[in-house]
């Protein structure tokens, strides 16, 4: 019988160890934001957007974001989108009809179950928990935490975006900013209507993204949907401190950037976000501790 030497079974077992190494799944750091914005805007096709000199704001934000090239609604019209961004399902709904009420899971209900919290600021919201289809250029289709409030997200969630804390250390963990339909890109031609939605948000957000730099948190910009000429590709932003800045070319949709969120407070996944692959590949590694060792 043939005897393997000491040293020859070590380096049999090393070249084991360095396969298996180079085959094994790279564990990826998630941060976890002390606060996320999301804010949705309206029926802009990527290309109308991306490299368009009207949005001189936006594109600033995804040069130095995360850029995902390849962002895609997931229905038509706006209000299935919405769904599906908050709650994992479309909810069988096919068109803009309102009202609805729904008792399912859902990004908010999560949220709150874990000790944490969420609000919608919508512009032109009358008061705090109106239920209302609509008021000045408020559609509730574009709000949709609304159709689970009463059931399993609180009335005091659905709030007027003139609530929105100068403090943004008060701000909820994940919030939603739904601007008006005069200030989203819906309404009005280009490039006007792109614009106008391009000047709210640097007025409305900016201070909120210079704050975010330095205090852990996070941005998305989206879009619900293109306008019917691009297949629903539309551009998705994040912009943070923890953010890897890039153009990723992966393919996403509001189910997967549904599951982002809900991977970064390790919230369980809901719906189609179980089947959409993670935004894993995004984020800057943790910092260094002071003092740790070289």
């Amino acid at each position: 019988m043939h005897r393997i030497s000491g040293a020859l079974l070590a380096c049999a077992l090393c070249a084991t160890i360095a396969r298996a190494a180079d085959t094994a799944p790279a564990v990826r750091h998630l941060p976890r934001p002390d606060h996320v914005v999301v804010v949705f805007e309206e029926n802009r096709a990527y290309a109308h957007i991306i490299g368009n000199m009207a949005a001189p704001y936006i594109n600033t934000l995804a040069n130095r974001g995360a850029l995902f090239s390849r962002s895609f609604g997931v229905a038509r019209p706006s209000q299935p989108n919405y769904l599906a961004f908050f709650s994992g399902s479309t909810q069988n709904i096919v068109d803009n009809g309102c009202p609805h009420l729904f008792t399912s899971p859902n990004l908010a209900s999560l949220l709150f179950a874990a000790g944490l919290t969420f609000a919608t600021y919508s512009e032109d919201l009358p008061e705090t928990g109106f239920t209302g289809c609509s008021y000045l250029g408020y559609e509730r289709k574009h709000n949709p935490a609304v159709n689970w409030q009463g059931l399993n997200v609180p009335s005091s969630a659905n709030l007027p975006f003139s609530q929105f804390p100068a403090d943004f250390a008060r701000l909820p963990t994940i919030s939603f900013v739904v601007p008006n339909q005069d200030n989203d890109m819906h309404e009005g031609t280009e490039p006007d209507t792109i614009i106008r939605g391009d000047q709210w948000l640097r007025a409305k957000l900016d201070a909120y993204v210079r704050w975010a730099d330095t205090h852990n948190s996070l941005l998305i910009v989206t879009w619900d949907e293109d306008d019917y000429s691009a297949d629903n590709h539309v551009a998705t932003i994040f912009v943070g401190p923890m953010v890897k800045q890039g153009i990723y070319a992966q393919r996403v949709d509001h189910y997967t950037v549904l599951r982002a969120l809900l991977d970064l407070y390790g919230l369980s996944l809901l719906g189609r976000s179980a089947a959409a692959a993670p935004i894993d590949y995004v984020w800057n590694p943790p910092a260094a501790k002071a003092g740790a060792a070289r």
